[in-house]
């Protein structure tokens, strides 16, 4: 079972073998009602769909969810998106109810994970996958495994301050996060549209210089955007970034689509972490 929790809705998904899914339901967070309705309709929907799918059967469960959370402890700790969830411990809630294992995983590297497994990232041995909804986040996969960092923060590109001002993102102004999320772009309408695209190429040619990568996937916003917002972006990393960095550096979109959410909380389910 698979769980993808975000600002505007949540998923719950059921798989044999991914990245075929045999079942699915979806229900708005509203995390201004409290955590409660949401936990409440995610064990309701897993019991159904085990039942529907799997017998009432099952192995394990992983959790995708914005950062900041503990993954280690399985404790979702107050997310920008999720204002209401203090200390939640997921994993704990959700291993009680059901007696199986249950892993949580911050929901960019749970996109790395699958894309890197089953998308666009196949064949790749050092990745980077961009997550572009409601928050901008960054999961990083270095010669075939994922990489945490320290303390887990490893990514958060979304954080780094771009210019002087600009709109807020991950609770901080004129941060990558502010100018290239949906909620960024949002406050600043659709004319900015290129702007947000040139802050996302400096984004991206940070992320180039760091890690070296040889492909970066995007998902959410750009997958709907595509060349609109990507084209000029690239033309910024070739600009910015390093010469021999950037020409080894594919930058495209997530091949998984609209399903990468729910795939990606499969793969943390199977601890699908590393090649």
């Amino acid at each position: 079972m698979g769980v993808d929790i975000g600002g505007t809705k949540t998923a719950v998904v059921i798989s044999a073998e991914p990245p075929h899914m045999l079942g699915r339901s979806e229900f708005p967070t509203e995390p201004e009602n409290g955590l409660e309705p949401v936990i409440a309709a995610i064990i309701r929907d897993i019991r159904a769909l085990a039942l529907a799918y799997g017998s009432g059967r099952i192995r394990g469960i992983g959790v995708s969810c914005g950062s900041p959370l503990d993954r280690v402890a399985g404790v979702i700790q107050t997310p920008p998106n999720l204002p209401t969830w203090n200390d939640v411990p997921i994993t704990a809630i959700l291993e009680k109810e059901f007696g199986v294992p249950c892993r949580l995983e911050n929901d960019a590297n749970a996109g790395a994970i699958a894309e890197f497994r089953f998308g666009a990232g196949r064949g790749a041995r050092s990745m980077l996958f961009i997550t572009m909804g409601t928050g901008f986040g960054a999961g990083v996969i270095t010669d075939g495994r994922l990489y945490h960092g320290a303390t887990d923060s490893a990514g958060e590109i979304g954080h780094v301050r771009l210019t002087p001002s600009g709109p807020v993102g991950y609770n901080k102004a004129s941060s990558a996060e502010g100018w290239a999320s949906g909620g960024g772009i949002a406050q600043v309408a659709q004319r900015i549209l290129k702007t947000s695209a040139d802050e996302l190429g400096q984004a991206l040619a940070i992320c180039v210089d760091l890690f070296n990568p040889d492909r970066i996937v995007i998902g959410g916003i750009a997958m709907r955007l595509g060349d609109l917002i990507l084209a000029p972006a690239r033309k910024v990393v070739r600009r910015e970034a390093l010469p021999r960095a950037a020409a080894a550096c594919e930058i495209t979109t997530a091949a998984l689509g609209e399903q990468i959410g729910d795939i990606a909380a499969i793969c943390v389910a199977m601890g699908l972490d590393h090649a």
